[in-house]
């Protein structure tokens, strides 16, 4: 079953209102509307005249989110492609990604977050008969490593972990660290913004450049800018849409994407 997107409509406004620390006074005096409507819109309610309005206010692209209102669009499936998969599971009502990402010929693989439960990833580590070689953190928060005891334990692997968030037993390494598994080379991008560290992993070596994100980048959306907004924004643009189109980009939660979607169809990003 596809994996819904992470944010609606509603939820993309008051990620940019927050973060550009625009209060609903202040939004429906510049787009000439009323403030209950902007309660009406954030509840669901979608009105294109007013999403027009008030995206250039919040720096987003106004076709893009009228696009998305309507549910036009979606990342295309990623099917049949070897050497990475998504684990899905939920915390405490939420789901949460977590990816294998592995060499076909040396059966050598990195783990990346663990979400609430690491079963299905060492399911699948057994069925292609992989062995996990480290287990790379995007970030600390709660939902992405609340099954690392397990996972370190059944792979013995080592973990590594963004310096400025401290996870208890990880090795904390800066941007630009590299790893590799077997033909796979992997390197560190630090996208923070939405925590303190927040690192993207880059692999290549497999028929398409992966990005594995973290809580940076959604299809159709971001995470919230709780550190840095503009931090959270600029490091989006300058250190993963700059990739290939074809990189594959693996959130921490919704549906994986593409670089070129998110270029083409992401509020945030679109035009930019």
């Amino acid at each position: 079953m596809p994996i819904p997107l992470e944010d609606n409509v509603g939820d993309i406004v008051g990620k940019a209102q927050r973060g550009l620390r625009v209060s609903d006074s202040q939004l429906a005096e510049k787009a000439g509307v009323r403030v209950e409507a902007l309660d009406q819109l954030r509840g669901g309610q979608v009105d294109n005249d007013m999403l027009r309005k008030v995206a250039p206010i919040l720096k987003l692209d106004p076709e893009a989110l009228v696009e998305l209102a309507a549910g036009k669009w979606k990342p295309d499936a990623l099917e049949n492609f070897d050497g990475l998969a998504q684990f899905t599971t939920d915390y405490s009502g939420m789901a949460v990604n977590a990816y294998l990402v592995w060499d076909g010929e040396t059966k050598q693989a990195a783990a990346f977050d663990t979400g609430a439960d690491c079963s299905e990833m060492m399911r699948r580590a057994t069925r292609e008969n992989l062995s996990i070689k480290m287990i790379l953190l995007t970030h600390a928060h709660p939902d992405h490593v609340a099954d690392l005891p397990a996972l370190r334990e059944k792979t013995g692997a080592h973990v590594f972990a963004p310096a400025r968030e401290s996870v208890p037993g990880a090795e904390m390494i800066e941007e630009g660290k590299r790893f590799r598994v077997g033909k796979i080379d992997i390197e560190a991008r630090l996208t923070w913004g939405h925590s303190p560290g927040g690192m993207t992993y880059v692999a290549k070596g497999l028929a398409r450049p992966v990005a594995i994100v973290g809580d940076s980048l959604f299809a159709g959306s971001m995470g919230g800018g709780n550190v840095s907004y503009g931090d959270a924004v600029r490091n989006n643009l300058e250190k993963i849409l700059t990739l290939p189109d074809e990189t594959i980009i693996c959130p921490g939660h919704g549906p994986m994407t593409s670089v070129g979607e998110e270029k083409k169809h992401n509020p945030f990003f679109a035009g930019k």
